[in-house]
């Protein structure tokens, strides 16, 4: 008999970033290692509905779900730890909740009474949660509450896991991820900003079960054991130790090491008596640790920065994606982050590619930085530096492509050049609906779509199948009025969507390895599963 789901609610104390979506991730694989059923849910407290209309160098990665949801990149590590596919039901915004509750109220549907934001939006909030884990059929369901205890906008999503753990003491825990500062000047770990993150939380009604202890060190037994007092923890062993690691795939270990899985089932009265399921990450992290060459990967794009620092965060999916690749070939993979508007300030730069094993042009948007990344892809086409273009760097490449190889000047995306003569990239009659009327959010064409391969090509040898299904998050499209002339070219029309008749992945003849997809292959990679198109393009960088 399948036991009833147990829920682990996530809470982040004195900074973000601190690692709250990896731990949630963590919390998953351990259980999912034990054999149990896991899945796991994103709460964001902002009032944006989704997070697709947010500027990703303020936002990070918008990850698309199968149902083509745009969400927080945070499920994007769930999908990876989990080895699962996470729908719309495990995604939480605030505005989310808001306009649910708003309209349920319009249409009656709580039959005449005053709707208050207490009870109604934390019941609201529990009602998703708990429909999400019977959707999913979780044992085990780890919900991570965006941001930092204190936040004013936190307090409904507390104030509902409040709620759960009253009615069902058992089957409810609270996990504070909490960071310990060391003063340059002092040298020495504080442990007074989590004691006022502790104590803040239990402002909210909520007494944390178990504290995991970010810092860049390993945290000491004198510091572990004020943590357990001043915090009113049931044991010293309650406060999980959690430094640095070079890779966040090793973290499940570094819990595991403290028993953290255990403790956790303890404290939700259940057992991790069932068969262990680990081998397979183990073996994977085993491979990870051992690598026996380095290829060097050049990502040009846009999105990188902000003022002094990159942002990698707007291509986390695309990172992981090249590190599980080079990993699966015995390699790691060493990437540069190339700004594209360097290449358009000086022609001579793009030559600095040929240092380089393999080109990456992600997903984009917009204007800037546009003609740097064409020659960038010019450079890889005739130079047989290995190719991937991702959307907007599948979009470009055939752009390219028309240029310098069919002679067409003009040849452009009327993204950038709405008067453009030659339409190579051009927006189909709804999308172009949706823009004339600032309809933006959640209107692009998202989530899975089918893919049928031509065979023996680079991209079928590759999946190993005739039909694949991918993930998109685009307006624009390849102009079919194009399609044969290209064809004939040389740069192949290899994968296309018969449903609508669209074309979904490019690939140059008589090259090592140049494909573009109009899809977004990066979004279902996974550590132990990477996903072939880049595994492609790292045996193609390693010959």
């Amino acid at each position: 008999m399948k036991q009833k789901t147990k829920f682990i609610f996530v809470i982040g104390g004195v900074l973000s970033g601190v690692g709250k979506g990896v731990t949630a991730a963590s919390i998953g694989r351990i259980f999912k290692n034990n054999g149990f059923d896991v899945s796991a849910i994103k709460i964001d407290p902002y009032i944006n509905v989704d997070a697709g209309t947010m500027n990703p160098v303020e936002h990070g990665e918008v990850f698309v779900t199968e149902d083509g949801d745009e969400t927080d990149q945070d499920l994007g590590n769930y999908e990876r730890f989990l080895d699962t596919d996470l729908l719309s039901t495990n995604y939480m915004t605030t505005g989310r909740v808001y306009l649910s509750v708003i309209e349920k109220e319009r249409s009656m549907g709580y039959k005449g009474r005053c709707v208050q934001v207490v009870p109604h939006i934390p019941m609201e909030i529990i009602h998703r949660i708990k429909t999400a884990a019977e959707k999913t059929k979780a044992e085990i369901m780890v919900i991570e509450i965006g941001g930092t205890v204190g936040e004013y906008e936190n307090i409904l999503f507390l104030d509902a896991a409040r709620m759960m753990k009253l009615d069902n003491p058992d089957d409810v825990a609270f996990v504070l991820v909490s960071y310990l500062p060391v003063p340059s000047h002092l040298g020495e770990m504080k442990t007074k900003p989590t004691q006022h993150a502790a104590r803040t939380l239990n402002n909210s009604g909520i007494q944390p079960d178990f504290i995991i202890a970010r810092g860049k060190h390993e945290l000491d037994k004198p510091r572990r054991e004020k943590l357990a007092f001043f915090c009113w923890l049931q044991s010293k062993e309650d406060v999980i130790s959690a430094p640095d690691v070079d890779s966040i795939y090793e973290i499940p270990a570094v819990l595991e090491k403290q028993n953290f899985g255990k403790l956790l089932a303890k404290r939700l009265k259940m057992k991790l008596n069932r068969q262990n399921k680990s081998g397979e990450w183990n073996k994977f992290i085993t491979q990870m640790k051992n690598p026996k060459k380095t290829i060097k990967v050049a990502v040009v794009g846009k999105y990188f920065a902000t003022g002094d620092y990159t942002l990698s965060d707007s291509y986390i999916s695309v990172i992981q994606a090249v590190k599980h690749a080079a990993w699966s070939v015995g390699a790691e993979a060493e990437m540069t982050w190339l700004d594209s508007e360097d290449y358009e300030k000086d022609k001579n730069a793009v030559k600095n590619l040929s240092q380089y094993d393999a080109l990456i042009v992600p997903g984009g948007f917009g204007t800037r930085g546009i003609e740097g990344i064409i020659s960038a892809i010019k450079y890889a086409r005739e130079n047989s530096l290995p190719y991937l273009g991702l959307c907007y760097g599948m979009q470009l490449a055939t752009i390219e492509f028309a240029r310098h190889v069919l002679g067409i000047k003009d040849a452009h995306t009327v993204e950038v050049n709405p008067k453009t003569k030659n339409p190579i990239i051009h927006i189909n009659p709804m999308q172009a609906q949706n823009v004339s009327k600032n309809r933006y959010g959640g209107t692009m064409r998202l989530g899975a779509y089918d893919c049928v391969l031509k065979a023996n090509t680079k991209t079928a040898q590759a999946y190993g199948e005739k039909k694949i299904s991918e993930r998109h998050r685009h307006r624009y499209e390849f102009n079919n009025d194009y399609k044969k002339a290209i064809d004939d070219a040389g740069l192949k029309v290899v994968g296309v969507n018969e449903e609508k008749d669209l074309v979904e992945i490019v690939e140059l003849s008589n090259h090592p390895f140049f494909v573009g997809t109009q899809f977004h292959p990066e979004l279902k990679s996974r550590p132990t599963s990477p996903h072939p198109l880049f595994v492609g393009l790292m045996k193609a960088a390693l010959d």
